[in-house]
């Protein structure tokens, strides 16, 4: 499907925007881009111990990818900002394309480590770039739809590419799961080339240009949302990766069959994948507290539950409500970001807001782990349910309601 013959901008009316029309250049480099990440995450740790990693060592090199991200959000709302969304996404998908080429390249198990971090260094530009693209080119009546389809669409790219590179790896080696990333990425570099260029709606008669942001003058000038509704989103990030890592152990824990674990995992994924556009579609009629406040509260519950389940049957019912509460958030955060955003500087804004995202994807497994190995596992599951409840609080209190969320923040 060809790019829409004038460049969008915000100011576009919603009656003559359609998501169809850009569905393929907005939402086709996320596929490809989930697809080339998810192709080689479950080879990682296989590749690091064959090239005389130890087992903490190898798990430690799955870390860089999100370090790198972490790491890489404030660097990216600059690239973004330099080169415009457009490009940034290009480049996002072609410096990750290096990284998995210097992982199949070597047999060093330090270049090998570099190549991850790179591959995390380019997730952090191209989600930062994709969401910058989205907030700009939608109007804000089909904001969160968009958004909610373009976390969704990254969801089926990751959950597809396992089963590509396994059947690559079967095929060829554990190296080809790097050449089918390579691969994707690169087709994502290309899709992303034809998404055209946002034109800047003209500034109003007698309005002088702004001056131009730094992370410092950001910091300070939307302290107060970064210090509550940031927070808010801080703790959801914590939860969702944490749960990531819940079901299996937990299922290890009941002493349930490993293809027996990867089916209740594989189910509760196929649950979160079905409701990203619905949810979207009832945040853009109701308001954003609809969906983030019960996403947080079901997967609340359901975290709080888990550790008792006794089998296969309960350990299921969990992990399906664990999976609908975190498919219906599915955009939240990106949502969120986007309204709170200002136009001139929104790179800058949205470098911040991801970085708060990943300190909290990064700090939840972290605390899962202390309080596993320091307590119990139920404790630890428990005290991620307890986290997500909080989440919802917070987000209740902080998040505007409809009346009070105002479209001229994007105005701003």
């Amino acid at each position: 499907m060809p790019p829409p013959s004038a460049p969008p901008t915000a100011a576009s009316p919603s009656s003559e925007f359609s998501l169809r029309k850009i569905a393929v250049p907005a939402f086709g480099p996320s596929l490809l881009f989930g697809l080339g990440e998810g192709a080689i995450l479950p080879i990682i740790p296989l590749t690091a111990r064959d090239l005389g990693a130890s087992v903490p060592m190898a798990a430690l090199i799955v870390a860089l990818i999100s370090m790198g991200s972490l790491l890489n959000n404030i660097p990216a709302s600059m690239i973004t900002i330099r080169w415009g969304e457009r490009w940034a996404i290009v480049a996002a998908g072609i410096w990750s394309a290096i990284g998995m080429a210097l992982c199949v390249g070597t047999s060093h198990l330090g270049l090998f480590a570099a190549g991850c971090f790179i591959v995390g260094m380019s997730q952090a530009v191209y989600n930062l770039a994709r969401q910058s693209y989205m907030t700009e080119a939608v109007p804000i009546v089909y904001r969160a739809r968009a958004l909610s389809t373009l976390g969704g669409v990254m969801r089926i790219g990751m959950f597809a590419g396992p089963f590509l590179s396994a059947a690559a790896v079967h095929a060829f080696g554990l190296g080809a799961a790097y050449v089918v990333g390579l691969v994707a990425v690169l087709g994502a570099a290309a899709v992303g080339a034809s998404i055209p260029d946002l034109v800047a709606p003209p500034l109003p008669e007698g309005k002088v240009q702004p001056e131009p942001t730094t992370i410092l003058s950001t910091l300070r000038d939307h302290r107060r949302v970064f210090l509550t509704l940031g927070i808010g989103v801080l703790l959801v990030s914590a939860v969702r990766a944490s749960r990531q890592a819940v079901i299996p152990l937990w299922a290890e824990h009941l002493a349930l069959a490993p293809a027996v674990a990867s089916l209740i995992y594989g189910l509760a994924g196929g649950i979160d994948m079905l409701v990203f556009y619905p949810a979207g579609k009832v945040m853009d009629r109701n308001g954003r507290r609809w969906v983030a406040v019960p996403s947080m509260i079901i997967m609340g519950v359901a975290l709080l539950l888990l550790p008792l389940s006794t089998g296969f049957a309960t350990l299921l019912i969990a992990a399906l409500a664990i999976g609908f509460g975190n498919g219906i958030g599915s955009g939240m955060i990106m949502t969120l970001g986007a309204d709170h955003s200002p136009r001139h500087g929104r790179a800058h804004f949205l470098g911040v807001w991801r970085l708060l995202s990943d300190i909290g994807s990064s700090g939840g497994p972290a605390l899962l782990s202390f309080l596993a190995a320091s307590l119990s596992l139920a404790a630890g599951i428990a005290t991620t349910g307890l986290i997500a409840l909080v989440a919802a609080g917070t987000l209740a209190y902080w998040i505007p309601s409809r009346r009070k969320s105002a479209p001229s923040r994007q105005d701003r």
